[in-house]
């Protein structure tokens, strides 16, 4: 659950260093990566403790921001834990 301390961005900078901080990786939900189409994306962190990322499958950052963009996405997270939460750029600048 998200804490005051959470926070948006759209930043893909911020994002990287963010994830690689807490060890986390750009992936796609693997039922929906298609050839060029890495379909549902999300962030996965393979050395987090209970960690379920069977269904997903690493991909490029490159293709990860193609399709954050293209969704007109934002990254919400807590800066200080691997809590994450992807939402609609608008939704979270609503919020702030």
């Amino acid at each position: 659950m998200a804490t005051q301390s959470a926070k948006a961005t759209t930043d893909h900078e911020e994002i990287r260093r963010w994830a690689e901080r807490h060890g986390g990786k750009p992936a796609a939900a693997k039922r929906t990566h298609q050839d060029d189409d890495p379909g549902i994306i999300r962030l996965m962190f393979p050395k987090a403790p209970h960690h379920h990322d069977e269904a997903l499958e690493e991909i490029s950052w490159d293709e990860w921001f193609d399709k954050f963009d293209e969704n007109g996405l934002a990254l919400l997270h807590e800066p200080d834990s691997n809590f994450n939460k992807l939402v609609k750029k608008d939704t979270a600048e609503s919020k702030h």
